[in-house]
């Protein structure tokens, strides 16, 4: 899907500079590898790419919690780590490679130390919100998935960042919803957290 959705827009995996990964569960992380073949071991795609997540995800991912074990497919890392174009980021840094717009945010409560990269944008910040904020549902506080570790705390991360952004005029990108790309967040006469615009992924703004 990921190579897909590449070529809609007139590019390919060897095309790509950058690739900033928020954390490394085999739903964000999978599309590095070509696809799987029985009679040959998979391959890290993104041959000119520098790779960046964060140090202490890694940490995790390199030594898993039974709890998350399953979430982590083993290849990526050791593809990542023998590529020597992997950069890990701690708090408060940021690569200059990514030039002056950009910005990290980290979050513990869906998987310790979740990349959550922000960018200025002419319509204010955007930030890609990964398993913080999975859909539009999650904009409400209360609401947690399964898969999230630390779900309380979640629920104060998620705060501190929509508030933010409710100040700064922000938007999230949701990675998993099923037909918001992009919201707006704001909030409503009883401070609860909404979208006050939305925007429809790709596909569906063509039909």
């Amino acid at each position: 899907m990921l190579l897909d959705s590449l070529a809609a827009v007139g590019l390919s995996h060897e095309n790509i500079d950058i690739v900033i990964l928020t954390h490394l569960h085999f739903d964000h992380a999978g599309g590095l590898l070509s696809a799987w073949r029985p009679d040959a071991p998979c391959e890290l795609l993104f041959p000119r790419a520098r790779f960046i997540t964060g140090r202490r995800h890694w940490q995790r991912a390199r030594s898993p919690h039974p709890r998350d074990q399953a979430s982590f497919i083993p290849d990526i890392m050791a593809l990542l780590e023998g590529s020597g174009r992997l950069l890990l980021v701690d708090e408060g840094d940021c690569p200059p490679l990514l030039g002056p717009d950009w910005h990290f945010h980290f979050s513990d409560g869906h998987t310790p130390g979740q990349l959550l990269p922000e960018f200025a944008m002419p319509g204010g910040p955007v930030v890609f919100a990964g398993d913080l904020v999975p859909g539009a549902p999650w904009v409400h506080l209360p609401i947690t998935m399964g898969y999230d570790r630390f779900p309380e705390g979640l629920i104060e991360e998620k705060e501190q960042l929509l508030a933010a952004l409710v100040e700064r005029g922000g938007r999230i990108v949701l990675t998993h919803d099923p037909d918001i790309a992009l919201g707006r967040v704001s909030q409503d006469e009883k401070g609860r957290f909404t979208l006050s615009r939305t925007w429809p992924k790709a596909e569906q703004m063509t039909t």
